[in-house]
């Protein structure tokens, strides 16, 4: 079943970009699924409060890290009131995949995003595969594992 987010192609992230490895992606330059296409992507939506956010950066780090060669791409969504806030978590915990500022709430809305963090992993089809809310240290198997399972699924294109 898909999401009606999963396509993305209407989704604008609006605010601010922080720093990471990726092009920015705002209002002018919004965040668009075909730019996707073929890849498993993650959406982590986090917050500066969020205790088991500042445990889930690293391994998401680490995940990047190990994956990104294989067509993982992670988009960390904050949905911090301040910005300021967001930019001081990052500064402490510096991401080395893409994030962004969902300052309308609009993308937190539409995937229903009720705890923090909260994951999604979206194949390489555009499909939801998996969603996971918090972290736990003890299930980083089991989170890796569904974007190992995500990874090796292939899309033939019709």
């Amino acid at each position: 079943m898909r999401h009606g987010m999963l396509r993305l192609c209407t989704v604008i992230l609006v605010g601010i970009y922080f720093a990471a490895p990726a092009p920015v992606k705002s209002a002018d330059n919004p965040l668009n699924r075909d730019d996707y296409d073929g890849q498993v992507l993650v959406l982590d939506f986090w917050a500066s409060w969020c205790v088991p956010c500042r445990r889930s950066f690293p391994w998401l780090n680490s995940m990047h890290d190990k994956y990104a060669d294989e067509g993982l791409v992670i988009i960390g969504v904050n949905l911090d009131q301040d910005a300021a806030a967001a930019k001081a978590f990052l500064d402490e915990f510096p991401a080395k995949f893409q994030i962004y500022y969902d300052e309308s709430k609009e993308l937190a809305r539409e995937f229903d995003v009720i705890a923090m963090p909260s994951s999604y992993i979206i194949g390489r089809d555009g499909n939801l595969l998996k969603r996971h809310l918090g972290f736990k240290v003890r299930r980083q198997d089991e989170y890796e594992a569904a974007i190992v399972e995500a990874l090796a699924e292939r899309v033939t294109k019709q």
